[in-house]
């Protein structure tokens, strides 16, 4: 963690849902097991091919609020394998069966989060290194945090973490606004230089609305390519291309991504990154009592 607050409130958060997991306690494994009982497991990557791991952080700190011990084998955001132990872990037996699922679930989910932002990062920059590949604010509640490290650990960059984080002005702002020019007037004089400002466009007037209005960045929503293209084109016409940062949005997955991409924007963002990755499959397996070695 970059720092004690940071480290805090995600402790904070994985007790949180530790205790959405756990309830009143594990009846099953309270029934069966004795409280004394000490053991060792291993996590274990079971994608069936190679992925990007994220969230042995997070996993490490849930073992420790556990009062267990771990053994982290790699790094998040390096690649591994299938049949990969990633993690060891050594504690009681109760304890590392009550961690064991809210562990993998996030070690899944970021890793799944992680692998696809690194594949998408990589087909962009087969086309141009330079160009960005953002998430957006498409995470679930209470996630946020966790799926934008895992896009930072796959290569790409977090755009807004959160809505104080720079201005961006939206098509519901201005359906209730006078115009573009107005709004971002307003919010020129509100972040007064402190923020970044960036405007949402429909069409290629609005764009041109948008630029000769001073917005920092133009976000072509929802354009397709030869859309996109054409706006591209008229930002250059305009003599601001170097001055005015392009990002393309809006129903880019990994299909046509690389359409986009060859269009030469500053960033790409894509929803796509954090709600619909599928999860990277681990499992955590119990060792054997002659196997076991507290770490």
């Amino acid at each position: 963690m970059k720092n004690l607050r940071a480290y805090l409130e995600v402790r904070e958060s994985l007790i949180s849902f530790l205790q959405q997991d756990v309830g009143t306690g594990d009846v099953t494994s309270e029934s069966i097991l004795s409280p004394d009982l000490s053991g060792c497991a291993q996590i274990i990557c079971k994608s069936g091919k190679s992925a990007i791991i994220a969230g042995l952080e997070e996993a490490g700190i849930l073992f420790d609020i556990c009062k267990c011990r771990v053994q982290t084998l790699v790094t998040d955001g390096s690649r591994v394998e299938d049949g990969s132990i990633v993690m060891n872990i050594s504690g009681r037996a109760l304890a590392i069966l009550q961690a064991e699922r809210t562990a993998l679930n996030l070690i899944m989910r970021m890793s799944g989060i992680a692998t696809e932002t690194r594949k998408l990062v990589e087909m962009v920059g087969k086309i141009n290194r330079s160009i960005k590949v953002a998430c957006t604010r498409k995470t679930a509640p209470g996630l946020r945090s966790f799926d934008k490290k895992a896009v930072l650990l796959g290569g790409g960059v977090t755009h807004r973490i959160k809505l104080d984080d720079m201005a961006l002005i939206k098509d519901n702002h201005l359906v209730l606004a006078d115009s573009i020019e107005q709004s971002i007037r307003l919010a020129r004089e509100k972040i007064n230089g402190c923020l970044l400002l960036e405007c949402e466009v429909k069409n290629l007037a609005e764009m041109v609305s948008a630029v000769r209005a001073g917005s920092d960045i133009i976000m072509l929503d929802n354009f397709s390519p030869k859309q996109a293209k054409a706006a591209i084109t008229q930002i250059r016409k305009m003599g601001v291309r170097k001055k005015v940062k392009v990002e393309i949005s809006g129903r880019i997955d990994p299909h046509n991504i690389a359409d986009y991409a060859k269009l030469q924007p500053d960033i790409i963002s894509l929803g796509y990154l954090t709600h619909s990755p599928k999860a990277i499959d681990y499992s955590l397996e119990i060792m054997s009592n002659s196997d076991c070695q507290p770490y």
